[in-house]
């Protein structure tokens, strides 16, 4: 058997269902043996292929995907996924092709074999592992270093195998060293940790749960009924944006850097926060970290000590650990009392919409708060929500839509990544296995990685796309304007960006289209496409000059730092009547 054959029949075992690739001749042998052994999904381009890996991997409970590239460009177009993933700590495995050991550059020129880079020292310091397999290995050795990625804090694992080692004949026999997957295990709290929290818990009188990506669906699913008699309010990160579904009485929405105002104002007046499976970066907790919970405790509960210890923001008590078991364990707890505190928050949700005032209307386009809004409400329980990575259809995404429990909502954050859209809706809908796939995104992002419109046709996804027409880079129009008066640059038509004829581009890739002017989606033509099977898309026309309210601001100071606002002080600022009932247990902003 040739060694590559053998080491996908180890990754088949071990429970890899799919492989995502682009061919090439230095990966050969590899591709060879996993179409023998798994469903294989040709990609346009590397980078799709890694984005569309990660995503399916976080939506799918029961398949694993990896992804195959050849060596030299096959690895540097995958470096931004494996940058995503490493951020997000998320499962990502890349089997990379490479030339023959011979023609490997140890010391002196910079290349011999064509293609060849030494694609581990790339990205080594972005992967759990990098290794180049200069000899076959047996499959205890292989499958470690598979799972390293895998516990306790989740990453990329990059191994590459040359050309011939690829090709050598082996006896499996030899090599079929058995080996017993290791069991995640996290660290145990300390009793004494415990008592603290437990002695928090039971003086507050304003606390808020925030769940984070590291609580699991299953965990938030499973325990939603005692969260429900716990009573106390929850909020989600972006990350943990499906752990409770917006419907629920004691959800109070998503803080962050650029999130919902009534959940910033609200996460600022609690005494007592649990951020649970989070890593508190600083998008979760504003520039102006030093002002995040103000008048309140922190405890947080993380699996990575060096997140607990890096030094910002302030957390009085730091527990490295399993955040659903932590969950578990706080639910068992007398609850405490909230009744004038619950009042509060729904008074404060109730006086800030989440389609502010403050957003200009132009007619003849769509207004991508209230469109959003309206797309949750059309959106049902069973379907994927890819809400893109960046930009303003990615902030409007993120401060309106109002998910539904049993919805799954996957979304990259951290690198904040245009392109990511479409290549991870790719992944979530194969995963999905059939389910609808609802993706938004502004046709600057759209536009890097357009090409797998290919293969959403060739794969007949059921994704609908909505895509939100703004004629370029709506956000670095808007950061032009903020500190530069308008000196416009590379953001639009006018100044250099093209952008293709939407409908036309739909149409050379065989996918049905059509355009909306407004933030309904009433019409049978939209709606017919909306529900009908196969792929779909919506360009969604928003103004160039539309504006994304609330945001909290920054200043540019003198000696060219930044200063920024605490998470509870947006723009526009909130009329001064309104402010005197929000900010009941805050001093007001000056």
């Amino acid at each position: 058997m040739k060694y590559a054959s053998l080491l996908i029949k180890w990754l088949r075992q071990d429970g890899y269902t799919h492989c995502f690739f682009v061919a090439g001749g230095n990966c050969m042998h590899l591709l060879d043996g996993v179409r023998q052994e798994m469903t294989c999904i040709p990609f346009i381009h590397e980078v799709a292929a890694g984005i569309a890996a990660e995503y399916f991997n976080e939506t799918s409970t029961k398949q694993r995907a990896f992804v195959l590239v050849t060596a030299g460009p096959g690895l540097t177009n995958l470096v931004t996924a494996i940058s995503g993933a490493w951020l997000e700590s998320r499962e990502l495995l890349v089997l990379g092709g490479q030339v023959k050991t011979n023609d490997l550059v140890a010391k002196g020129p910079r290349q011999v074999g064509i293609q060849g880079i030494r694609g581990t020292e790339v990205v080594r310091s972005i992967s759990a592992t990098s290794i180049c397999l200069l000899d076959p290995i047996n499959r205890a050795s292989f499958l470690e270093m598979v799972w390293k990625g895998r516990s306790p804090r989740k990453g990329p694992v990059f191994i590459e195998v040359p050309l011939d080692i690829q090709g050598r004949p082996v006896d499996p026999l030899e090599l079929e060293l058995e080996v017993c997957a290791p069991n995640v295990t996290f660290p145990v709290p300390d009793k004494s940790q415990l008592e603290e929290v437990a002695s928090l818990l039971g003086s507050c009188s304003r606390p808020i749960l925030l769940l984070g990506g590291g609580v699991s669906r299953q965990a938030a699913t499973k325990h939603l009924p005692a969260l429900r008699r716990f009573g106390v309010p929850v909020m989600t990160t972006w990350n943990g944006m499906d752990r409770m579904g917006a419907e629920e009485s004691l959800y109070f929405g998503r803080p962050n850097t650029w999130g919902q105002r009534r959940s910033n104002i609200l996460l600022q007046q609690a005494d007592l926060v649990f951020a649970l499976g989070t890593r508190l970066g600083i998008q979760q907790t504003g520039f102006n970290w030093e002002q995040f919970v103000p008048v309140g405790s922190v405890v947080q509960v993380d699996v990575d000590q060096t997140e607990l210890s890096k030094g910002h923001p302030h957390v009085d008590v730091p527990i490295c650990g399993d955040a659903d078991e932590f969950l578990a364990w706080l639910l068992s707890n007398p609850s405490p009392k909230v009744d004038n505190w619950l009042s509060h928050c729904r008074d404060v949700s109730d006086r800030l919409p989440l389609n502010e005032v403050a957003n200009s209307q132009h007619e003849g386009f769509a207004q991508p708060y209230e469109f959003t809004l309206n797309l949750s409400s059309r959106c049902r329980e069973t379907d994927i929500v890819i809400p893109a990575s960046s930009g303003g259809s990615f902030t409007a995404a993120m401060q309106a839509f109002e998910q539904k429990r049993g919805q799954l909502v996957v979304t990259n954050k951290s690198l904040a990544a245009m392109g990511y859209g479409l290549s991870g809706a790719i992944g979530a809908a194969i995963a999905g296995g059939g389910r609808r796939t609802v993706l938004t995104e502004g046709d600057g992002g759209f536009s890097q990685n357009l090409q797998e419109l290919a293969t959403v046709r060739a794969q007949n996804l059921p994704i609908k796309i909505f895509l939100h027409s703004n004629l370029g880079y709506a956000s670095i129009r808007l950061l032009q304007l903020s500190y530069f008066d308008g000196q416009y640059l590379g953001c639009d038509a006018d100044t250099g960006l093209g952008m293709p004829d939407w409908p036309l581009l739909f149409d050379a890739y065989g996918i049905p289209s059509c355009e909306i002017f407004d933030s309904s989606l009433d019409s049978p033509e939209l709606l017919e496409l909306f529900n009908a099977p196969g792929p779909a898309g919506f360009i969604v026309h928003v103004h160039p000059e539309q504006t994304y309210f609330p945001k909290v601001t920054s200043r540019v100071l003198p000696d060219g730092g930044m200063e920024s606002n605490p998470l509870h002080i947006m723009n526009p600022p909130l009329p001064s009547e309104i402010e005197g009932e929000v900010f009941r247990f805050l001093d007001l902003p000056q």
